[in-house]
């Protein structure tokens, strides 16, 4: 996190705080959530001006628009290009 700006860190820190607290808070399926509509839509909105805010400075450092993944989530596969494949004993 060195080369990231002060905002950068207070944004990743903010992120990853109402994302903890939200996963605290949810109830299991069935239940109520102990929140008010408004509450949800509120901590909807931070998190949204939170990413916005971190792309755009992502953007302007020339930085592409790194995602969270999930380690055991499929991951794109890589296109060879047929001129690149050599045939084998032929």
């Amino acid at each position: 996190m060195n080369d990231l700006s002060q905002e950068q860190q207070i944004l990743i820190a903010m992120r990853h705080t109402l994302s903890a607290i939200i996963r605290d808070i949810t109830p299991p399926p069935g239940m109520r959530h102990p929140l008010s509509e408004g509450t949800i839509e509120d901590v909807r909105q931070c998190l949204g001006l939170i990413a916005a805010r971190e792309k755009e400075l992502a953007d302007a450092q020339g930085r592409g628009g790194e995602r969270p993944y999930y380690a055991d989530a499929p991951q794109p596969a890589q296109v060879v290009p047929i001129a690149g494949i050599k045939k084998r004993g032929g």
